[in-house]
C-alpha cells in the first residue's frame, strides 16, 4: 500500500493529512475554507488518492496560510507515499471541461520541482476565498510533492468552472502519472536510474 501521513504544526497552521494512492477517491476533508475543501474533493474523487486533511488556521486573518500549508502537507504527504517513485508512469496529462472553460495540466513526477501557471480569473473572490491563491497551492503542492506541473486554462470565462477544471485536470494526470506500470513495475522511470536532481 503507497501510503502517506504527515502533520504539520506552525504558528500559523496546525494540519494532519493522509493519503493512499492505490484508493478509490474517498475523501474526507476540512480546512475550514469551504471553496478549498470542495476543491480537494475534486482532486481525491478524480485522482482516485484516498485523501484526509484536518486543518486548522488562522482564518480570522485571511485563508493564505491555511492555503499555502496544505498544499504543502498534501504534496510532502504524495511524495512520501511514492517513495523512491519506482514502477510510476512518472508522466500525465489531462485536458478537462467544465462547461465552457477548458484546462490542461501535463506534469511529470521527476522530483524536481517547477510550476508554470497561466490561468486567469475575472474576480478577486470565489466564496470567501481570494482567487489568487490557487497559484499558492499549486505552488505549494508541487513543491513539496517534487512535481513539474504546467497548468493552463485555455479559455474560460465563469472562474468557478476555471478553477474547477484546474483541479480536476491535475487529478486525471495525477491518477494517470502514480499508476505502477506493468511493464516496467521494477524500475525508476529514469535512465539515470533515480529521480530527482539535476537533468
Amino acid at each position: 500500500m503507497r501510503q502517506g501521513s504527515i502533520a504539520r504544526n506552525t504558528n500559523e497552521t496546525s494540519i494532519s493529512v493522509s493519503v493512499e494512492l492505490d484508493g478509490g477517491g474517498r475523501y474526507s476533508v476540512d480546512t475550514g475554507v469551504g471553496f478549498l475543501d470542495h476543491m480537494l474533493e475534486q482532486l481525491s474523487r478524480h485522482s482516485l488518492i484516498d485523501l484526509t486533511v484536518v486543518a486548522k488556521g488562522d482564518l480570522h486573518i485571511d485563508a493564505h496560510h491555511t492555503t499555502e500549508d496544505v498544499g504543502i502537507a498534501i504534496g510532502q504527504a504524495v511524495n512520501q507515499a511514492l517513495g523512491d517513485r519506482k514502477g510510476i508512469r512518472r508522466y500525465g496529462s489531462a485536458y478537462v471541461p467544465m462547461d465552457e472553460a477548458l484546462t490542461r495540466v501535463a506534469l511529470d513526477l521527476s522530483n524536481r520541482p517547477y510550476l508554470i501557471w497561466k490561468v486567469g480569473f475575472g474576480r478577486d473572490k470565489l466564496g470567501s476565498m481570494d482567487t489568487e491563491l490557487f497559484k499558492e497551492w499549486f505552488q505549494a503542492f508541487a513543491q513539496a510533492a517534487g512535481v513539474t506541473l504546467h497548468v493552463e486554462c485555455l479559455y474560460g470565462d465563469n472562474d468557478h468552472h476555471i478553477v474547477e477544471s484546474c483541479f480536476k485536470a491535475l487529478a486525471r494526470a495525477l491518477r494517470e502519472a502514480v499508476e505502477i506500470d506493468p511493464r516496467k513495475a521494477d524500475a525508476v522511470p529514469s535512465t539515470k536510474g533515480t529521480l530527482g536532481g539535476t537533468l
